[in-house]
């Protein structure tokens, strides 16, 4: 798994180690010296360098190692890793299984599935209902047994999860060679110019805000992600496109359109919640909220995923419908762009 890239696994949460709530009789103290009074076999350096990192949080932001607590404040220490006490807990949850063998299966996600447990999402998710489906499955370096890629809870499609470490391997390799095939539907802000095109620029964790990524385009953060899109149709004030991934970064279309100027149709996080595009009728506004109402998440649907077969060989390619409540706002806008023209 050495080769495994990473940034596929990164959850788009952090998992919480500590949290404590600071009394009425606090005085103003600096937060690392906070601490200290609290976590024990914690050192001074230890709890810098997780603020210098971003993982101390007060009152739900990030804040810097000098910053001042006070009576009332939330203070959290939040990592990428899970606590030592952190455990992975089989639940019967039903699963869409596309395909299984006896060293892989693939699964369709819904939207709404958060696909690993992490901070504020212990149980109900995709991990929790494989273990209980298979007995073992095999660990990966980011403690998210059988995972190779990943997709956002919101994000709905196509996921392979290895059954065996040789799998495991084998499937982690091609997607860090970039062999594996990943194709996404999305419905996006705006009138793409361009009938087709490849978006390139770094990709990594926002630092004013941690749950965002965004564009480093000189490549001075981040890491390397490549995005080949391709209209499919235009549908006045949006686009449907098609996204194909050369690297697998996390929020990596989401990032990428936004930085384009086509942010994805609803998504909260990167401002696609919004009129981004249209006119200022008020009946264009409804229509919009309406639209909103249908699909209550970003428009992002991983429709065909391509792997070679870790043992067969064989090439496997599977596809997906585009799931009913984007499909739905689909329909509403090519609707609404006949009978606007």
């Amino acid at each position: 798994m050495e080769q495994q890239d990473q940034a596929d696994l990164e959850g788009e949460e952090l998992f919480e180690h500590h949290r404590f709530v600071a009394s009425k009789g606090q005085e103003p103290l600096r937060v690392d010296k906070f601490l200290m009074n609290f976590i024990e076999y914690a050192t001074r350096n230890k709890i810098q360098q997780a603020a210098k990192s971003g993982h101390i949080w007060v009152n739900e932001a990030i804040v810097k190692q000098n910053y001042k607590v006070k009576p009332g404040d939330e203070v959290k220490v939040l990592f990428e890793h899970p606590p030592h006490e952190f455990l992975l807990v089989p639940e019967d949850i039903p699963l869409n299984i596309v395909y299984e063998d006896d060293v892989l299966l693939v699964v369709n996600k819904p939207a709404g599935m958060v696909v690993h447990p992490g901070h504020g999402n212990y149980s109900g998710t995709l991990i929790n209902a494989l273990l209980h489906h298979i007995k073992d499955l095999p660990d990966n370096s980011s403690d998210r047994p059988g995972l190779v890629h990943r997709i956002d809870k919101d994000t709905s499609g196509l996921l392979v999860i290895a059954k065996t470490e040789a799998a495991m391997t084998h499937l982690a390799k091609q997607f860090f060679d970039k062999t594996s095939e990943r194709e996404y539907i999305a419905l996006v802000w705006g009138n793409m110019e361009a009938e087709s095109g490849t978006i390139e620029g770094h990709v990594g964790r926002n630092p004013k805000n941690r749950l965002q990524m965004q564009v480093f385009p000189e490549g001075n953060e981040g890491k390397e992600a490549v995005t080949h899109y391709k209209v499919l149709e235009r549908l006045g004030y949006v686009t449907l496109v098609s996204c194909k991934l050369e690297t697998g970064r996390t929020h990596q279309i989401r990032a990428h359109m936004k930085y384009i100027g086509h942010t994805l149709f609803n998504d909260e996080r990167y401002g696609g919640d919004r009129v981004l595009k249209g006119t200022t009728f008020t009946k264009y506004k409804q229509f919009v909220d309406n639209a909103f109402k249908i699909l209550p998440r970003q428009a992002l649907h991983a429709k065909t995923l391509g792997f070679v077969h870790p043992v067969s060989g064989a090439y496997m390619r599977f596809d997906s419908e585009i799931p009913q409540d984007m499909a739905e706002c689909i329909e509403k806008w090519r609707d609404y762009s006949k009978h606007s023209q």
